[in-house]
């Protein structure tokens, strides 16, 4: 069995898994991870498989990467966990709660729907499967390269975080391109037919991001019936990053009032 990778930030308290987004890694939330630390809780930050410095497998839908955290939760022997996931990661942390429930306590989904989403990272995707690192020798190089498909500065920076030194003067990615490049249709997939589950629950909604809509209200309800949602005002797709103070107070005045 794999196992993913993780950062874990204290040695007790409630156990918090924070699950990244697409093409992200758990090293985007060390900061907040940190300031749950020192409000007593014990953060464990997960690379979801083909991420980060997790294993990669061909195998990718969102019932084998909520079995992966499941194994993760058997390993470190944890129960009753606190869960917070980010776009692709929101989606796993729904599939966990549906599959798992007993295994979890309660649940953040940050800026992600339980609906269908149509493909839309395929220039993304393009630009990062036609890096040449046998041509590239530094991060401006890749950078340059990029560039050329992936026009927004902010996405770029985001992206050639992925980069890391393979050997010594060889550049890679640590994202496992080759399978995600025809993941589209796996990280735009709803829960399926007959998901449920009754835990209490919050989604988090940019205020100027187009991922969670007025119109997704019923269809979460259907699937999560406790849930609570709360928008953070200014903050695009990446709110965690974008309003970092308020995004951490909502979620953990929250947190604190499900303990």
């Amino acid at each position: 069995m794999s196992l993913l990778h993780s950062t874990i930030f204290g040695d007790s308290g409630r156990d918090l898994l924070i699950l990244h987004g697409f093409l992200g890694m758990s090293d985007n939330w060390k900061s907040h991870a940190k300031n749950w630390m020192a409000l007593g809780y014990r953060v464990h930050l997960i690379d979801q498989r083909n991420h980060g410095r997790s294993f990669w497998s061909s195998s990718f839908s969102y019932e084998v990467m909520a079995e992966d955290v499941v194994n993760y939760c058997e390993t470190h022997r944890l129960e009753k966990v606190l869960l917070l996931g980010h776009s692709m990661g929101g989606k796993t942390v729904m599939q966990v709660a549906c599959s798992y429930p007993e295994l979890v306590q309660a649940f953040v989904v940050a800026d992600i729907a339980p609906k269908v989403y149509m493909p839309h990272h395929q220039q993304i995707l393009k630009g990062l499967s036609e890096l040449n690192f046998d041509q590239i020798k530094d991060r401006a190089e890749a950078d340059a390269q990029l560039a050329k498909t992936v026009s927004e500065v902010a996405i770029r920076q985001f992206l050639l975080k992925n980069l890391y030194w393979v050997t010594n003067g060889k550049l890679g990615l640590r994202i496992n391109i080759d399978v995600l490049k025809n993941a589209s249709e796996a990280i735009g997939a709803t829960l399926s037919d007959g998901s449920h589950a009754t835990h209490p629950c919050l989604f988090v909604k940019g205020g100027v991001s187009d991922y969670i809509l007025d119109a997704d209200t019923p269809v979460i309800k259907h699937f999560f019936p406790n849930a609570e949602q709360v928008t953070i005002p200014g903050a695009g797709h990446w709110l965690h990053a974008e309003k970092p103070i308020l995004f951490f107070e909502t979620v953990t005045r929250w947190l604190e009032s499900k303990g």
